[in-house]
């Protein structure tokens, strides 16, 4: 097909058909039999062409100018209209340069559908796109690019302009859609006017964004706002230049308002919940010549209808709240920025200070009111510090844990509530839940609950994940050695009815021994799993961790490990697993890193589980989890039948003693018992059994023992003599109490924190054995060992007979 463009001479457009850029190309334009890659039709010209392909919108543009003097003559003010007709459907640019006096102005006028402003190189749907440039003298000024179906009616300008239309090939526009009308001078670089009609979102940007605002100049918004509707502006990206004189700024212009024009920075929150229209205009300032820097900005105006709650407040009093911040908030925040599209939710200070974030800090009571439709999209997040400054002081006092009403009663889900906790050198913190306890979240016992802590153990170098907790478990303490922070995360609505049963307390205590111990104290019929901190992840290198479990009474309590092995090999040092109950000569065990685990087995009285790592060769760290389970105490029938004949061998015993005495009683000389003094016989951890000291009563004191008692004489060697009986009593080696089983002892251990007045308890040393011996003695010799006996009047708080009677009971 052939083409034929006829151009005016008066009209002064000129034609431009050239190459599409970035395509090969393989098509010509044919004139008068001479192929071209590029035709220029000049005003007056008529020309007729043919392309030598049949789809030359794929290797060729169309840049239609027309050129407007306004200065030197007439303009043709009134519609714009698309010429001249019978072009070649390719993609084309429909330009028009209008010159104009700085002393008058120009209005763009758009009909519907309006215009919506969009960052340079966005694409529009319908991929029609305006653009619209300032010319002031020599200088040029990107006033905006537009998509249709927006709000923006007109644009007024200083000066000339160029106005550029870009249609795809394709497209069935003929007109314009714009006109052009000549006004008085508006002494500014421009004017924008948006219409607003219901519920609406606009963005708009300052010219030539994202380069720098002209200096010293200024620019103005007009926006057209039912009266019924409530208007709110937010800046979302702004930059500031470097000002040699004035200070940039913005000033709003809002009909009613006692203040006309209200001032406010770039960096200040803009005004909210404005009723009706109003007005915004952009003040640059003079520029620092050797650096300017650049002032740009982007912003979002949001018109609402009213809401139903707009007027009501909700007291927030954090009067008596110390170091506490209160943030309310969509939902996202801070990690996700918020949609042009997502639905708009305001806090508001005052009726016209509102925004999409407000924090309140500690020490002040604030009234709100919220200008949302659905409240679900808000949240809460709030952060408390709580720190010890006289050691003193802060040893002697219980802190609560728990979500101030202040923030349960506002109609806002509580996103999550941070508590940091901070020890001087010489204590630690103790987490407490006295009546609810805490469950650890594992995958084979997972939290159900409302909500759930977090928590987090954290020096200046290192950070220790001790774990996930929620309520409704048995761990009833937890002490850590560093500094902590707690998260309390909610999950769902059920929180706010949960709220009130919280009991989570913490205390600062003298300092530990490891970098982290719990007590358990689990039900009659509980499971527990237990799992190492930093889970996956496992134990940093050389940290030390224990867990004290107590045993319901009448139950027995069974423990057992999820695996084999630990899994790791040690560089430096060893890992260790100790188990041991908390009873009078109760075995340690003890499982290095290069040894199978424990397998399941019986425990009946408390008992601790102490875990400690060491340094491993690769960077697979330490994961322990471990289970304990609870069941009735069974007494064994054999056990019933071996005490009633022990019972039995001891009546026989003693009435054959009785018998030996009385017929012996006359010819024997008296016996004494030798007491060895240097024998310890006091319990470990029960004091205070006797009232009276071991000077002041005659626990130590034994009655002369006849030589009918003494039973070596039934045990006669081949040869018929007596030997005498020899008696070894060995007595308890190891303190029993509320400190952890120890590992063995490795060099390298090293301590997070320490303190050199910290006082470990003294180990109690082992004793020789310790030997009684009753043999026939000569009188003499009775009354030189009564004498020794009376002098050595040591302090004792336990006989040895009491200590067996003791034993007795405690198997």
């Amino acid at each position: 097909a052939s083409f034929t463009v006829s151009l005016r001479a008066v009209d002064n457009i000129t034609v431009t058909i050239k190459p599409r850029p970035g395509v090969l190309l393989s098509c010509w334009i044919w004139v008068k039999n001479v192929p071209r890659s590029e035709l220029k039709i000049k005003p007056g010209e008529n020309v007729t062409f043919t392309f030598s392909c049949s789809t030359p919108e794929k290797y060729f543009i169309m840049e239609i100018q027309k050129n407007i003097d306004c200065v030197l003559g007439p303009c043709p003010f009134g519609e714009v209209r698309l010429y001249p007709p019978g072009l070649p459907r390719l993609n084309r640019t429909f330009i028009w340069d209008v010159k104009a006096s700085t002393k008058a102005g120009l209005e763009l006028k758009f009909s519907t559908p309006l215009l919506r402003q969009v960052e340079p190189g966005e694409t529009c749907p319908d991929f029609i796109r305006y653009n619209i440039n300032s010319c002031i003298d020599t200088a040029t000024v990107n006033i905006g690019t537009f998509c249709r179906n927006g709000s923006v009616s007109r644009v007024k300008l200083l000066g000339g302009v160029v106005m550029s239309l870009y249609l795809p090939w394709d497209s069935p526009v003929t007109t314009s859609g714009f006109n052009i009308t000549n006004r008085a001078s508006i002494k500014r670089l421009c004017i924008i006017e948006s219409i607003l009609k219901g519920e609406s979102s606009i963005t708009l940007m300052s010219p030539n964004y994202p380069l720098g605002f002209p200096e010293d100049e200024l620019m103005t918004w007009q926006f057209v706002v039912p009266s019924n509707m409530r208007a709110s502006v937010f800046f979302h990206n702004y930059s500031l230049s470097n000002c040699e004189r004035k200070e940039e700024r913005v000033e709003y212009y809002i009909p009613g308002s006692p203040s006309n024009p209200e001032v406010f920075k770039l960096s200040d929150s803009q005004p909210a919940n404005i009723a009706g229209s109003f007005n915004l205009s952009l003040q640059g300032c003079d520029q620092d010549a050797q650096n300017p820097g650049i002032l740009r900005l982007l912003f979002q105006v949001i018109v609402q209808h009213p809401q139903v709650d707009e007027n009501v407040t909700h007291l927030v009093d954090l009067s008596k709240e110390r170091n506490m911040t209160v943030t309310i908030h969509f939902e996202g925040w801070p990690g996700r920025t918020p949609l042009m599209s997502d639905p708009m939710c305001l806090i508001c200070k005052d009726p016209r200070s509102c925004d999409r974030n407000l924090t309140l800090v500690s020490g002040a009571i604030y009234k709100i009111s919220f200008l949302c439709k659905d409240l679900s999209y808000l949240r809460i997040t709030a952060e408390k510090g709580i720190s010890c400054v006289d050691p003193r002081w802060c040893q002697r006092k219980i802190y609560s844990l728990s979500v101030p009403k202040a923030i349960t009663q506002l109609p806002i889900r509580l996103h999550m509530f941070i508590w940091k906790l901070s020890a001087p050198d010489l204590l630690n913190i103790e987490i407490t839940s006295p009546s609810l306890k805490l469950q650890q979240h594992v995958p084979e016992q997972r939290c159900n609950t409302s909500y759930s802590y977090g928590i987090v153990s954290a020096t200046p170098v290192t950070e220790l994940n001790v774990g996930v907790f929620c309520p409704g478990g048995a761990i009833e303490k937890i002490q850590m050695r560093n500094n902590i922070t707690i998260s309390l995360k909610t999950f769902g609505k059920g929180f706010l009815n949960e709220s009130n049963h919280q009991d989570l307390k913490m205390s600062f205590v003298p300092h530990i021994k490891d970098e982290c111990s719990f007590t358990v104290s689990p039900g009659p019929k509980a499971k527990l799993y237990l799992q190492t901190p930093n889970w996956p992840y496992g134990l940093p290198p050389y940290v030390s961790i224990s867990w004290y479990i107590s045993v319901p009474s009448k139950r027995v309590g069974r423990i057992g490990f999820s695996k084999d092995r630990m899994g790791i090999a040690c560089e430096t040092g060893r890992a260790y697993v100790n188990i041991k109950e908390e009873a009078p000569g109760a075995e340690e065990t003890v499982r290095r890193e290069d040894e199978l685990l424990p397998g399941p087995r019986n425990m009946y009285h408390d008992f601790w589980v102490n875990i400690s790592n060491c340094k491993p060769v690769d960077k697979k760290q330490l994961t322990l989890q471990f289970w304990v389970t609870f069941a009735d105490k069974q007494t064994d029938l054999g056990v019933i039948l071996a005490v009633v004949a022990s019972a039995g061998v001891l009546v026989a015993v003693g009435l054959t003693v009785c018998c030996v005495r009385k017929k012996k009683k006359k010819s024997q000389n008296p016996m004494v018992g030798v007491y060895n003094t240097n024998v310890n016989t006091q319990v470990p951890g029960k004091q205070g059994l006797f009232p009276k000291g071991r000077k002041n009563n005659e626990s130590h004191v034994y009655a002369v023992i006849d030589d009918a008692m003494v039973y070596g004489h039934l045990l006669k060697e081949s040869n018929g003599s007596v030997a005498p009986e020899v008696d070894v009593y060995r007595p308890f080696d190891g303190p029993i109490g509320s400190l952890p089983p120890s590992p063995p002892p490795f060099s390298f251990r090293k301590d997070i924190k320490h303190s050199s007045n910290t006082e470990e308890p003294a180990p109690v040393t082992d004793t020789d054995h310790d030997t009684y011996t009753f043999a026939h003695q000569k009188s003499e010799q009775s009354e030189a060992s009564g004498d020794k006996n009376e002098k050595n009047n040591g302090d004792m708080s336990m006989s040895l007979l009491e200590d067996k009677e003791l034993d007795g009971l405690t198997e």
